[in-house]
């Protein structure tokens, strides 16, 4: 079968949880005999405007996107309808003779990429790995902090947006109940707004809630990997006929790591993931400075890029204050990922958004590592409380101090949560139901 897969970036360039997952993806699939191919964005403000890159990355031959939103007339609608892609995602599908176009996520590539396939008629299959169909900003997280439960409107959309920029955010800060009552009241009175010079964002904002959810429902199949997203785009109007439940494997065998050490007096917590404000790291690190020895001796090891966000890891260094117990380990190379693994007795996962279906926690829980987590969204589906692991109140340094004192404090706490740890979907497994779906969709 000739698959093509769209994402918006693709290794080495890009390698967070939905570019390694289209990697994955590539590479298995080719093992098992079919034709595959990757289209993905390489950079979003080339210098020299538009065009793209022929390469081959362990035998998967991929095409790179170049282009610039300087350089387009609205970049707020390019961001969800960009012609472009759609002429190249076209010409790419009638180069490689496409069965099936595969889409994950859709951040970059756009709604032009469905399009694309759906004027060929190429059966088209997303996987959803955020909430980009529904939020501008990717995560259902609001710009002060806050979640959203989903659009509730053109005018909260765009005040998320406005607030991105400092000129709107420092007055949201300063005078929160003012601002409030100001975006309450032009909520009640659009047109106002629109008087105001809000009329192009309102606009784009609808358009993009009308074109991406029709986009949705055209698609033959919408693979969402938690129960938590299939209910969240249920709720926000997407055909249930559409969306099929089916969660990532993780390409772990159980003989990949060497022994955990045990009985060393110590434990070793960890956090492997972005250091951004959204994951929560700092909330780990307040939670951690009030952990205090005990049965135990308490370790925190942070795995991940120390240049990618230098402003927030100043910010978590302020925060480590000294603490030579809190490691800033850097980033590992993925490969070693079980090894990182086995050095570790559990693992945190503090994000302040829902999450969808974290690789890093099915990944320590093949491993055999409990997991502490925010009680939200993709999070609280895998981690169960007291079984596998512990959660806490999402964004409460406390509550989360107090998990972590109680693994310190009882030794038979942790032996527990492991033992508790059931069998995690390999990505074999994965494949071989992905294969099902491409043939289903296919055949129709």
């Amino acid at each position: 079968m000739h698959i093509v897969i769209a994402v918006h970036g693709f290794p080495p360039t890009f390698a967070a949880g939905a570019e390694l997952r289209a990697y994955r993806m590539a590479r298995w699939l080719l093992g098992l005999g079919h034709k595959v191919r990757v289209i993905c964005v390489e950079a979003i403000d080339h210098p020299g405007g538009f065009t793209f890159v022929d390469d081959e990355l362990d035998d998967i031959p991929v095409r790179r996107l170049f282009f610039n939103f300087e350089k387009v007339p609205s970049e707020l609608r390019w961001r969800f309808n960009n012609p472009w892609i759609g002429d190249q995602v076209e010409k790419y599908l009638l180069e490689s003779k496409t069965q099936v176009m595969h889409l994950i996520s859709g951040y970059l590539m756009s709604t032009s990429a469905l399009k694309a396939a759906q004027r060929m008629n190429i059966p088209t299959v997303v996987t959803l790995t955020d909430f980009w169909f529904l939020c501008p900003r990717v995560t259902l997280w609001r710009t002060n902090g806050s979640l959203c439960e989903g659009p509730e409107g053109t005018l909260k959309c765009v005040r998320c947006l406005w607030e991105e920029s400092r000129r709107y955010r420092l007055p949201a800060q300063v005078a929160p109940k003012l601002v409030d009552f100001a975006w309450r009241w032009l909520t009640k009175h659009p047109t106002v707004g629109r008087y105001l010079g809000l009329p192009d964002e309102l606009d784009a904002i609808e358009e993009r809630q009308l074109v991406l959810r029709e986009a949705l429902n055209s698609v033959d199949v919408v693979i969402c990997p938690s129960r938590f997203l299939q209910d969240v785009f249920i709720q926000s109007g997407v055909n249930p006929s559409r969306l099929v439940f089916a969660r990532q494997g993780v390409d772990f065998t159980g003989e990949d790591a060497p022994r955990r050490r045990d009985g060393d007096g110590k434990l070793r917590i960890g956090y492997m993931g972005q250091l951004a404000k959204h994951k929560g790291v700092a909330v780990l690190f307040q939670a951690f400075q009030h952990v205090k020895s005990g049965d135990l001796l308490p370790e925190l090891y942070v795995y991940g890029d120390l240049k990618q966000s230098p402003k927030y890891v100043s910010r978590l260094n302020r925060l480590r204050a000294g603490n030579e117990r809190i490691i800033l380990a850097g980033r590992y190379e993925r490969h070693i990922v079980w090894q990182v693994l086995a050095e570790l007795d559990v693992i945190v996962v503090p994000s302040l958004w829902y999450e969808n279906s974290p690789n890093t926690i099915l990944e320590a829980l093949a491993a055999k590592v409990p997991v502490v987590a925010s009680n939200l969204g993709g999070m609280a589906e895998l981690v169960k409380h007291e079984v596998n692991g512990l959660l806490f109140t999402v964004s409460d340094a406390d509550d989360l101090a107090n998990q972590l004192q109680w693994l310190v404090d009882d030794v038979e706490l942790l032996p527990r949560l492991r033992a508790g740890i059931g069998p995690v979907k390999s990505v074999e497994q994965e494949m071989l139901e992905l294969v099902q779906i491409y043939q289903q969709v296919s055949s129709q």
